[in-house]
């Protein structure tokens, strides 16, 4: 059993580099719906707001084909092809759906993982659902306001929050201070 567990880890399954799991990673099925009450966001004042209620066809309308395929259809960009990876200048990063800041550059670091990474979000920016996709459950976090798909957190980040906010470069804007 002890050797299944170790097969089985996130490690692993990261370093496997199997097809199975980008596809499973690319897909949308097994994710629950956003948690906009979640502790990361007491109350939601984004609900009913045009964000939430703009058609696909809109959505479309306004974002590249990659960012409509990870933000509304919570697809994964390829690791290292963002060029927000390497972004190194002060200042926030935003939603690429609604402009909503999300991280401060300062809680940025590099998590040799290939995906832009933070350590801490902006209070009240991001949602969280179940996504169940591979055969772990991991935490998916979206957009507050308009609940694009982000990326996944884990619990293997800096201090001091200890968090890897792991974060598609396409769902996200950067201004410089």
């Amino acid at each position: 059993m002890k050797r299944m567990k170790h097969v089985l880890s996130r490690r692993a399954l990261l370093l496997s580099g199997s097809a199975a799991v980008a596809v499973a990673a690319c897909s949308s099925a097994g994710a629950d719906k956003p948690n906009s009450s979640d502790a990361t966001s007491a109350s939601d004042p984004y609900a009913g707001s045009e964000w939430r209620t703009m058609s696909q066809d809109t959505w479309r309308a306004r974002l590249s084909p990659e960012a409509f395929a990870v933000l509304r259809k919570a697809d994964t960009e390829r690791a290292f092809t963002s060029a927000l990876n390497k972004e190194k200048r002060d200042g926030t990063y935003h939603c690429a759906g609604c402009d909503l800041p999300l991280f401060a550059s300062d809680t940025k670091f590099d998590s040799g993982t290939g995906w832009p990474s933070f350590f801490d979000v902006m209070p009240g920016a991001i949602t969280t659902s179940l996504d169940r996709k591979l055969i772990y459950t991991r935490t998916e976090y979206h957009c507050a306001r308009c609940l694009g798909h982000q990326g996944h957190v884990f619990d293997d980040g800096p201090a001091p929050t200890g968090q890897r906010w792991c974060n598609n470069g396409v769902a996200l804007t950067f201004r410089p201070a």
